[in-house]
């Protein structure tokens, strides 16, 4: 099993326009193998002393973090499904402007090393 996340800072007034965006690309990483999709907007996220959810994406006042994670069958699975996206034409339907800056977005790839359901 392979994981995508991610962890970001979206204004607390788009959150409707996150969540058709997350629900749109969702199905697209559904249709190209993708396992599970969840986007997880805060509920309840502290301050740390030190670091926290807030500072790694330097979340400013009215934003709301989101914590997502896309689970694939693996590594390849995952990154075909990235060739893939790039060139599909439904892509040129992204809004030009996101609801959120995706530049403080931090994301990455793990190998999963443990699960329990």
């Amino acid at each position: 099993m392979h994981v995508m996340g991610a962890v970001l800072a979206v204004p607390e007034g788009n959150k409707a326009a996150y969540l058709e965006m997350a629900r749109w690309m969702g199905d697209m990483f559904r249709e190209f193998g993708a396992l599970e999709v969840s986007e997880n907007w805060e509920e309840d996220v502290k301050d740390g002393e030190q670091t926290d959810f807030r500072k790694a994406v330097k979340a400013k006042d009215g934003e709301k973090i989101v914590f997502s994670w896309i689970v694939w069958p693996d590594k390849a699975t995952h990154d075909a499904a990235h060739e893939k996206m790039m060139t599909d034409p439904r892509m040129q339907e992204m809004p030009a402007e996101m609801p959120f800056d995706g530049g403080r977005m931090i994301f990455g790839s793990f190998e999963n090393i443990f699960h329990s359901r």
